[in-house]
């Protein structure tokens, strides 16, 4: 037995705080374990009730007959919990459950007991969930385990369900009992004091009654850690999908930053990193979370026993249906789901009219008409899915005078057992189709109520596919000067510069081997001129002044100066331009800088979170970036597939690729760039914020080159 099994699948439950009085906690959790029919022993501990609910009572845990108890159930104050812990070590209890509130959540002093509790904990080697928790549920016929005050036992599943809050989870199975949905193992956590999310995660991927994991987050404390160790669940050599949703997903939480990144960034772009990078399916709703639920855990039985879960082998799919109107609906949420309809073969459109009326559709999607009986789904859905182009189905059925939807449903089965390709149905209506949605659900096939659920889950699996499939790349050889950009960062830290522009932060970046271009500070216009004759030009002359970061907004940026005379009047222009925008600026004069050769603008940047550390940035760049905000972002540190997937991820990806006969970008460059920056927030935490932007991308094989970066830097507090 696993040290989580006795959570889960304990032999006995001992429950401290067990009340006689109904309506309380105490009272109603110790009722739910009874009347969920728990197999295992039950003692309820009371100091002053002789039995509850004709069980007999015990005033302590050490009283109970039994030498040890597998799981302690704890409904008691903190203080009193805290007493409860200790009596709980001495009887050899090996899990605890506090279900109780009042602990880090409300202030110091619950925090203090809660950090006694879990230290005793480990020191006695219990596994503890919660405290401030709902409880935990195992629906298993051999465990029937309701731990939690909930009153509704689900009906036992291959999907389980984690989440910190514990009134989402009564909700939760609450709506899953409507959608006779069922469950293998539900944990609400609570506070996560010492088993966390992470734990269960890893305890879900090798239970074997468990196909699918949902979570649902607040909070995470772990980044880089929690990234590797889920992607091994997720794609490992046992991959299992876990669907999650997060609270709060709105941008609130950027930072009133310097940088654009800084600016763009929040914490959910955090977690949006993390979730990417883990392979985690990222869920907008609760439906949305059941609709994808169902379709992961649509699976088949190999000839040789093996379960085979029904992922598509790519994004081509089939519609049947025999209604028009829900077929559109249908074609147009599967290509906002990211799916593309299938071109079917000449031998399927041949099959499709040999068993069709002539008023039917026998192109994609397959409009059988309203009139259809069972054969003519049948007939048409066999021709489709076996279609070498088709890689899975959508079968939509509405309820008209001819349609009968139970045998429908049975000619669905029929099909799908034969198929490795997942087919899912939409039954829309609730009376008229219930036969044949009954029949779906108890054969464990995915149906849903409209069009666009159907669509939208199989797009779900299409990204699952995806990620299972992804490229391995190698790593790319990169080699950085550590320790010169560590002297860099302290020299200007001594001196007193935070905020870092070209002058000190090319120097940095070139320490990791980005492309910079020559620059020097001119104080006056002949000075200016005699730099730009020295390094040639065309040059690019912009503002310094620790005052102005965002030069172009100042309209302290002049570019393509090619003449001696354009160079003096710009310089004049930008000194005139930036007193205007700050009078109080300090104007520490204007930077020449080599012009750099034409390439499309890309925005690298980073900025530092507390427990996560360096998020990164890829996207569209230029002066415009904050307006169209087509970003990616990473979580540091990345390996090369994430690089790969931030710079395809974008939007603006098509103009790297030889847009409208432009030459194709040096993509593999500025993939070795992400990585480089990468690294180098990695190597110095005094790195705050970071932002290359435009860096500049070159045709194929011609490499990036900075054109500009601002870099702000913040001085390590000491450790105690």
């Amino acid at each position: 037995m696993s040290n989580i099994d006795v959570i889960f699948s304990p032999r006995s439950v001992a429950v401290l705080g067990a009340s006689t009085t109904k309506g309380k906690v105490g009272y109603d959790i110790f009722a739910n374990i009874i009347n969920g029919g728990y197999t295992g022993s039950i003692y309820p501990i009371n100091p002053v009730a002789d039995s509850i609910l004709g069980r007999k009572a015990y005033k302590s845990i050490l009283d109970v007959p039994d030498k040890s108890i597998d799981l302690a159930v704890i409904i008691l104050p903190p203080k009193i919990a805290l007493k409860s812990i200790e009596e709980c070590i001495k009887k050899g209890v090996r899990g605890v459950i506090i279900v109780s509130a009042g602990f880090r959540e409300v202030g110091p002093q619950g925090r203090e007991i809660e950090d006694r509790i879990v230290a005793m904990c480990r020191v006695a080697g219990i596994r503890l969930v919660g405290p401030n928790c709902l409880g935990v549920i195992n629906p298993a016929a051999s465990v029937r385990l309701n731990a939690s005050f909930s009153v509704r036992m689900p009906q036992p599943g291959n999907i389980s369900f984690v989440s910190q809050s514990g009134a989402l989870c009564t909700a939760v199975l609450d709506f899953a009992a409507d959608r006779d949905f069922g469950f293998s193992k539900f944990i609400s956590i609570g506070n996560k004091a010492e088993l966390d999310e992470l734990d269960i995660l890893r305890y879900l991927h090798d239970d074997v009654d468990t196909d699918v994991i949902m979570v649902y987050l607040e909070e995470l404390r772990q980044g880089p850690e929690f990234i590797e160790a889920v992607k091994e669940i997720t794609s490992g050599s046992r991959p299992k999908p876990i669907l999650a949703i997060k609270s709060g997903r709105t941008s609130a939480g950027a930072l009133a930053a310097a940088s654009h990144t800084g600016a763009l960034a929040g914490s959910e772009a955090v977690y949006d990193a993390i979730f990417k990078q883990s392979g985690i399916i990222r869920c907008n709703t609760i439906d949305e979370l059941f609709d994808f639920a169902n379709a992961f855990a649509y699976k088949k039985r190999s000839p040789l026993g093996k379960i085979v879960r029904k992922i598509p082998r790519g994004n081509k799919v089939a519609i049947v249906t025999n209604a028009g109107g829900p077929g559109i609906l249908a074609t147009d949420m599967t290509v906002s789901s990211g799916l593309e309809l299938a071109k079917f073969s000449p031998e399927t459109i041949e099959a499709l009219a040999s068993h069709l009326p002539a008023t039917a559709n026998i192109h994609n999607p397959v409009d059988v008409i309203g009139d259809a009986a069972c054969d003519r789904y049948q007939n048409a859905l066999f021709a489709v899915i076996n279609d070498e182009n088709v890689d899975g189905a959508l079968v939509i059925l509405t309820p008209q005078s001819m349609t009968d939807a139970l045998g429908t449903a049975e000619a669905v089965v029929n099909i799908a057992q034969r198929s490795n390709k997942p087919i899912l149905c939409c039954f829309m209506g609730v009376v008229d189709v219930s036969g044949g949605v009954r029949f779906l659900q108890e054969h464990g096939y995915p149906v849903y109520r409209f069009p666009e659920n159907a669509a939208n889950a199989f797009g779900a699996l299409y990204r699952y596919s995806k990620w299972l499939a992804r490229p391995q790349l190698a790593p790319l050889q990169l080699s950085h000067d550590v320790k010169k950009a560590s002297d860099i960062i302290q020299s200007c830290l001594n001196s007193g510069h935070t905020r870092l522009g070209e002058l000190f932060g090319n120097d940095l970046l070139a320490c990791y081997g980005f492309n910079v271009l020559p620059a020097r500070i001119g104080t006056t216009a002949q000075e200016a001129l005699s730099i730009a004759v020295e390094m040639g030009l065309p040059v690019v002359m912009k503002i310094v002044s620790p005052q102005i970061l965002h030069k172009s907004d100042a309209g302290g940026v002049i570019v393509g100066l090619n003449t001696e005379a354009g160079v003096l009047a710009a310089f004049d222009k930008i000194i005139t331009n930036a007193a205007k925008y700050d009078p109080n600026a300090r104007i520490d004069g204007v930077l020449v800088v080599k012009m750099a050769p034409s390439g499309e603008e890309v925005i690298l940047g980073a900025t530092r979170y507390p427990v996560f550390g360096p998020l990164l940035m890829f996207g569209t760049g230029g002066i415009f970036v904050e307006v169209f905000k087509d970003v990616e972002f990473g979580l540091a540190p990345i390996n090369r597939g994430d690089a790969r997937n931030m710079i395809r991820g974008i939007k603006g990806f098509k103009l790297l690729q030889g847009f409208r006969g432009k030459p194709v970008a040096d993509i593999l460059a500025l993939e070795m760039m992400l990585l480089n920056l990468s690294a180098m927030v990695m190597n110095h935490p005094e790195i705050k914020e970071i932002d290359i932007n435009p860096l500049l991308v070159h045709e194929e094989g011609k490499g990036t080159t900075v054109a500009d970066c601002r870099i702000i830097l913040e001085p390590q507090k000491a450790e105690k």
